[in-house]
């Protein structure tokens, strides 16, 4: 199999169907994923905590990896989110970046992105224009 095609595995069986036993299968045990929130490296046991609180945010997520590049061991992924809020129905869009090395078919190291800022805004948990505001420098109360 590809990286392309773990890739796509990973975010269809994990992040869309909520299939935590899948995460052993492509996640190797001690890694430690780089990027999703700051000053933390996320593991297998936090991706199971995390996965369960991002679906009960969204429904029906539909992620799709717009930009692939393999070079050796490596992967570098542009990918885009698309899903309607739990909450309200309303859609929601939000982009990212994955940056991961692989051992045969599993991610042994991975460096992420992704626009949280953008997402929480249209869940709406953050003011509208929350980055503007920030640049400004005035506080998000």
């Amino acid at each position: 199999m590809g990286k392309k095609e773990i890739l796509e595995e990973w975010y269809r069986r994990v992040w869309r169907e909520g299939e935590l036993e899948a995460i052993d299968e492509l996640f190797a045990p001690d890694t430690q994923a780089a990027g999703l929130i700051p000053e933390m490296r996320m593991g297998p046991t936090e991706f199971r905590e995390l996965v369960p609180m991002f679906l009960e945010l969204v429904d029906s997520p539909k992620f799709t990896l717009d930009k692939v590049m393999e070079d050796g061991d490596w992967a570098a992924a542009l990918l885009s989110v698309n899903a309607t809020v739990s909450a309200t129905g309303k859609p929601v869009f939000a982009t990212g970046q994955l940056f991961a090395r692989f051992e045969g078919d599993t991610m042994v190291e991975t460096y992420n992105c992704f626009d949280f800022m953008g997402f929480f805004e249209q869940l709406d948990l953050l003011p509208e224009q929350s980055m503007a505001l920030c640049l400004t420098g005035q506080a998000i109360g």
